[in-house]
């Protein structure tokens, strides 16, 4: 039973970065970094999802944010142009 618990939140995390990935326009839509920690999708990956953004400071417009469940992990380059990468880890 644990381990189907644990098949259905990778499911709810794979699924939802694939949305992502594939509109990207409804979702990564950040003036600064501020505005990634402020968005409302990050609370519809499955509990104990866990995120980070890197930048300069609150107002950095030019950041790196990584969103990671177990393994599974979604990268989301915002540079001059914004790019979107999802992956497994072998750890």
């Amino acid at each position: 039973m644990l381990i189907h618990f644990n098949q259905a939140k990778l499911q709810q995390f794979d699924e939802l970065a694939h949305k992502i990935i594939q509109n990207p326009e409804q979702y990564l839509q950040f003036d600064s970094v501020s505005d990634f920690y402020q968005a409302a999708w990050l609370d519809l990956f499955p509990k104990g999802t866990t995120w980070a953004a890197t930048g300069l400071d609150d107002g950095a417009t030019e950041f790196y944010a990584i969103i990671q469940f177990q393994q599974h992990f979604l990268k989301i380059n915002c540079l001059s142009e914004m790019s979107v990468t999802f992956g497994i880890s072998n750890v």
